[in-house]
């Protein structure tokens, strides 16, 4: 005879344990179907760790491409205070995915080699969700599109964002309607073309933090600054944990490996407001 808990009493500690089907939580979170993803390929126990800290990667990602997302329009509609929130909120999502390395940063080659195969021509460079960062970052290319032409919602999502304006781009369009004299070259630039620097706008930012400290664009400079340097954080983390792994190999999917790795470290985010500094 089966017997059906008793409801909690009113006021009691215990929580409602008795559900007709799934439970609110797995409707909300969906952990049924994030914990049943791992699919792995090999026999190596090590892969399952490698494969969960690469999805979790992508949901960081999907985050934190949100936050861009809604600090550029924010800035489109000058409404700073939105901007910074998720640009803040962007930063620590940063850390997080930052510290995503850490499962992964101590593999030897032996141990990144037992599962290596499995992967094929995998990389993370084809990660769409990473694509859309960069693309907000500024580092734009129509030919990063390519390796997603099967897959027609993720290429389209790929084109738009190619074609809309980043996060960069919309500040230093909220810095012209601001009365800084940012070049119409610039305001007017082809969007869907990588992010070059340009000494005027380096000029404004030095300008910008030569002036009130306290005010909205110093903190709008230091909280792009900061993502900046997450971002360069988060290419060095990945550079170091790759040739700790595999040294100087070809990467997988055919890519450089650590070579195309250091190439990408060395570039800084949001150039101007970098070089900016020796001139104030």
């Amino acid at each position: 005879m089966s017997h059906t808990p008793d409801a909690p009493e009113a006021g009691s500690d215990t929580p409602n344990l008795d559900f007709a089907g799934t439970t609110p939580y797995e409707d909300y979170v969906q952990a049924d179907v994030l914990t049943h993803l791992q699919h792995t390929l090999s026999d190596d126990p090590g892969e399952m760790v490698f494969l969960v800290t690469t999805q979790v990667m992508e949901l960081w990602f999907t985050v934190i491409v949100h936050e861009w997302e809604t600090a550029a329009g924010a800035l489109r509609e000058d409404d700073l205070p939105v901007a910074m929130a998720a640009l803040k909120r962007s930063m620590r999502e940063l850390e997080a995915l930052n510290a995503s390395w850490r499962p992964l940063a101590h593999l030897t080659p032996t141990q990144f080699n037992s599962y290596r195969s499995a992967l094929g021509e995998g990389s993370g460079f084809q990660s769409a969700m990473y694509r859309r960062m960069e693309f907000l970052l500024g580092d734009k290319s129509a030919s990063m599109l390519v390796p997603h032409r099967g897959a027609p919602r993720v290429h389209a999502e790929l084109e738009k964002a190619l074609q809309e304006p980043g996060l960069y781009d919309e500040a230093l369009r909220f810095l012209a309607r601001r009365g800084l004299p940012v070049p119409v070259a610039v305001l007017e630039r082809d969007l869907s073309r990588k992010y070059e620097p340009s000494p005027e706008i380096e000029a404004i930012w030095s300008q910008v933090y030569g002036g009130d400290q306290n005010g909205e664009l110093v903190r709008l400079g230091e909280a792009l600054t900061d993502v900046g340097e997450l971002v360069w954080r988060w290419r060095n983390d990945h550079l170091v944990a790759t040739r700790r792994a595999m040294g100087s190999k070809v990467g997988t999917g055919g890519s450089a490996g650590v070579a195309w790795l250091e190439k990408r470290a060395r570039k800084n985010v949001f150039p101007e407001l970098w070089t900016a500094r020796s001139h104030v």
